[in-house]
């Protein structure tokens, strides 16, 4: 998996000038899909693919506006950019001077470095996970678009929890009747890089069978059968919860014949008294690659 990550790691930088790499190009390389990809690419490199793409072209960009071989339009057209005050704006953004002034005083730029991936294995903790095959079911209960948080508490699902109130979160959870069982945090419609900021359905709700009455105050969220990957995490409350899906992304599909595949995500998390450490399973959509 890594050898083939690095491969499209290769192809990013035949096509840094010009057209954008092909997100779907790069999937093939990977041998993987263009879902799984993304998540890949951003858990192990720590930013989306766009915005490492938009770097390295700005790295060179960089080099070039300073050597001054070429016109300032012409870095930007060579680069990607439509024109130059589009161009202008990103070079400021990231070396935090334009690149005029740039050329004229020599000023010193930022740079992105070349990323290549290795697994670096240390043997010092394990992974409790099994693999669930579901038919068809539902998700019953209330949502509310949000923003990504990446660390500590997301205060605007907090908020939304809270403002649910116990009745209503009671209610959610009576409409349980199969695994994940319990009141579940549900991800979904979240964007393919998962940059902090942008947006995602939340949902406070229940698994239940796909047939039966749902209140009329709820939302209903229908879920393809298929083969779900469950993660079970315990310590500090949210940290480990947080650093979960990190390690499932950089650990454990590099090192198992799985991949992950378009569907809600679900958190099912058992907090102790004092709120500051809890038990949780992790329910991530899943098909395997052979």
């Amino acid at each position: 998996m890594l050898e083939r990550l690095n491969q499209a790691m290769e192809h990013i930088e035949a096509h840094l000038e010009g057209p954008p790499p092909d997100v779907a190009a790069l999937a093939r390389i990977a041998a993987v899909s263009e879902h799984h990809f993304g998540r890949m690419f951003s858990a192990l490199a720590g930013m989306p693919l766009s915005e490492y793409v938009r770097r390295r072209r700005l790295t060179l960009a960089g080099a070039e506006v300073l050597s001054g071989e070429r016109t300032l339009l012409e870095v930007a057209v060579r680069y990607g950019y439509g024109s130059g005050e589009a161009f202008a704006r990103a070079f400021r953004a990231m070396h935090g001077v334009g690149p005029g002034e740039a050329r004229r005083t020599g000023a010193a730029l930022r740079s992105q470095p070349r990323m290549s991936f290795r697994l670096i294995v240390e043997g010092s903790s394990s992974m409790r996970y099994r693999i669930v095959q579901k038919d068809a079911f539902r998700l019953v209960g209330r949502k509310a678009r949000v923003p990504l948080v990446h660390e500590g508490v997301n205060p605007h699902i907090a908020e939304f929890v809270r403002g649910l109130g116990r009745e209503t979160l009671g209610r959610i959870e009576a409409l349980s009747d199969q695994e994940p069982r319990g009141l579940l945090g549900v991800s979904d419609q979240l964007a393919p890089d998962r940059a902090e900021g942008t947006g995602l359905d939340y949902h406070q709700a229940a698994a239940t069978g796909v047939d039966g009455p749902v209140p009329d105050d709820m939302s209903v969220l229908r879920v393809e059968p298929g083969a779900w990957a469950v993660f079970e995490s315990a310590g500090p409350f949210p940290a480990t919860l947080q650093t979960i899906w990190r390690d499932v992304f950089t650990q454990w599909f590099p090192s198992n014949p799985y991949e992950s595949r378009p569907g809600p995500e679900l958190l099912s998390v058992r907090l102790s008294e004092d709120g500051a450490t809890g038990e949780a399973e992790l329910w991530i959509p899943v098909a395997r690659t052979a």
